[in-house]
């Protein structure tokens, strides 16, 4: 076989075309195309590259407006794709490989694939220190880049084209391996980029990765069933897991069949539409009533494809029983020990196929009636109190935020695809939201980072064009990272922007307060010159104005009629819609029996701050330490 003279650069470009995944007999594409901002580092390479072979080789290239957006348009796109697509992104090198990072750490830390491709500085180091590059006085191989190491599931930096040859197959083998995934970085100096090499013509032919489904131990199988069939008040909690295998119906059939109730993560929500019998809403700090009373009396949590964070098990508080027992089915073996599980190590789907056969050989028929009894009666009783808060009482001038999410889940329906990520929202959105598909819930709150709402949009239209997309995102986090709507004016993705203009972090504001702390600094305000704090009237923002200027369509909803009318008008605009609805700043859902550990201030001279610091003792009594 012989070779082939390429730049690294379009070697790049021609291996990301030629690597495909394949999962239940179904193969495609793995890299669906490249997004990236140019600069010196890589105008000459990658971009290049981009240019001359993109179109030969069906490797779209698409432009952003910032590059830690890119990486958030990415994720999203991978994460409504169940991990079997995603994109590659590029960077010059300094700030733009930098401004990569936060995206970066998000995906890796929600187990998201996304390829990252920084540029770097020159490795034969001649014309140092080049434009943007960082020095370090006695380690002289440090980068910015650097810096992409503790967040990314694999990192190499490409001094040498032949390096490329075993590193970029490590990379898709992490890329595609539904344990190792998350952000992989390869960093490329700029004159390497543009160097020749002679790539053997197996380096650039199709490769098809297989994304493995791990078969659930026969043993281990055996006592996770024998510990069930002993419960009597089990729970499943469901994670994103349970989606990105496509584990729903597997989900759906067993605890159907068998009784148990499933309760919700963040990223698991939707893995049961919202009026399945079983599903008994969000658990933990942002849970429901239904969900945290079941959990607070399991002695049986079944965890499945979750990685158990804070908020889902309220910090150690949640799970009450003190004869409580737990069973983690993970493809990750990391999180299947969480808490001290039984682990079931495998793929999802698999495992829960496996466990109701076992369940049914011995004619096992579930949970009892007075248990099926509470479930229903808690089910009727957090239905009706959702109800309640999804429904306008005209108790403020404007809707309150929960009121808003009603008006909008009933407008859009339960199929289209809502976003959000970061502020009081994803909380409210946990308990009221009601998505009828898997593919309907969509939040990154592994990360909370904000910024993520309007680039993701564009990502999981990408993914799904026919999917109507609606994002739902706060004032402050419009205002962080809102360019991408130009993005999506010039790509003409279509989706629904909903802003909630509650004048600035009320979230944070409801937080200091819970610790004795008044509010400061979080609110949207003018100076008071008087006191030099921010505590002056709130600053207008016309948002739907804003909106107009970036060529979107901009909309002031202020009442339940004109949010509706706004959506309605929305789904038959030719581009995304923004709608500005202003809400108010102190309405929100309530907590329903989840706790938070966010410590209060051990000494203070406020009376406010010593009464927290009591709660806080008191409720970091009832941590399950033990389950560490």
């Amino acid at each position: 076989m012989g070779t082939v003279r390429l730049t690294v650069g379009q070697a790049i470009v021609r291996f990301l075309a030629a690597q495909y995944v394949e999962r239940d007999g179904m193969e495609n594409r793995f890299i669906a195309g490249v997004w990236g901002i140019f600069g010196h580092g890589n105008v000459a390479g990658l971009g290049q590259a981009l240019e001359e072979l993109g179109d030969a080789y069906e490797m779209p290239y698409y432009r952003p407006q910032n590059e830690q957006a890119q990486v958030h348009l990415a994720a999203a796109y991978a994460k409504h794709m169940d991990r079997l697509q995603t994109f590659a992104c590029t960077s010059s090198i300094g700030p733009g490989a930098t401004n990569m990072i936060t995206a970066a750490t998000g995906a890796t830390v929600n187990r998201l694939p996304v390829l990252l491709l920084p540029s770097d500085y020159f490795a034969n180091r001649l014309p140092d220190p080049v434009l943007q590059q960082v020095e370090h006085p006695v380690e002289h191989d440090v980068s910015a880049s650097d810096a992409f190491r503790p967040i990314s599931r694999y990192f190499d930096r490409i001094s040498r084209p032949e390096q490329l040859l075993s590193s970029l197959p490590e990379a898709f083998r992490v890329l595609t391996d539904p344990v190792e995934t998350g952000a992989v970085t390869i960093s490329l100096p700029e004159d390497v980029q543009s160097e020749a090499y002679d790539w053997p013509e197996a380096f650039l032919e199709k490769r098809v990765w297989h994304i493995r489904r791990p078969m659930p131990e026969p043993a281990v199988l055996e006592r996770v069933a024998d510990m069930i069939r002993a419960a009597k008040a089990p729970l499943i909690v469901t994670g994103g897991g349970t989606i990105y295998s496509a584990a729903t119906e597997a989900l759906d059939a067993l605890a159907t069949r068998f009784g148990i109730p499933v309760c919700e993560t963040q990223a698991g929500k939707g893995a049961l539409p919202w009026n399945h019998p079983m599903n008994v809403g969000p658990v933990g700090a942002n849970g429901g009533l239904a969900a945290n009373r079941l959990a607070r009396e399991a002695d049986l949590v079944i965890a499945i494809g979750t990685r158990l964070g804070d908020f889902a098990t309220a910090s150690k508080t949640q799970f009450a029983n003190p004869d409580v027992s737990f069973v983690g089915i993970n493809v990750t073996s990391f999180d299947a020990h969480k808490l001290r599980a039984v682990p079931l190590v495998a793929d999802a789907r698999e495992a829960l196929r496996a466990l109701a056969a076992v369940l049914g050989v011995d004619g096992y028929a579930g949970t009892d009636a007075a248990y099926r009894e509470r479930i229903a009666g808690l089910r009727a009783e957090w239905d009706a109190r959702v109800d309640d808060h999804r429904t306008p009482s005209g108790e403020t001038p404007d809707l309150a935020q929960p009121e808003v999410i009603g008006i909008v889940n009933d407008a859009v329906g339960g199929h289209a695809t809502m976003i959000c990520a970061a502020g009081s929202l994803p909380g409210d959105l946990l308990k009221l939201w009601r998505p009828e598909d898997p593919k309907a819930y969509h939040l990154e709150y592994g990360y909370s980072c904000m910024g993520y709402e309007i680039p993701a949009g564009i990502g999981v239209k990408l993914a799904e064009p026919d999917r109507e997309v609606v994002v739902m995102i706060g004032d402050g986090t419009y205002l962080m990272l809102n360019a991408e709507i130009v993005t999506a004016v010039a790509e003409g993705v279509k989706m629904t922007v909903v802003v909630f203009d509650n004048h600035g972090y009320q979230c944070i504001v409801d937080l200091a307060r819970s610790v004795g702390v008044p509010q400061f600094g979080n609110e949207l305000r003018f100076r008071d010159a008087g006191r030099n704090r921010l505590e002056g009237g709130y600053i207008p923002v016309d948002f739907a104005k804003h909106a107009e200027a970036m060529g979107a369509i901009g909309v002031l909803a202020r009442t339940e009629q004109e949010i509706r009318d706004a959506i309605a008008a929305a789904r038959t605009a030719d581009r995304t819609t923004v709608i500005h609805v202003p809400v108010s700043p102190t309405k929100r859902a309530p907590g329903y029996e989840g706790w938070w550990d966010v410590p209060a201030a051990e000494v203070s001279g406020s009376d406010a701050v010593v009464a927290a610091r009591e709660r806080y003792a008191e409720a970091v009594a009832r941590q399950r330490t033990e389950l560490l």
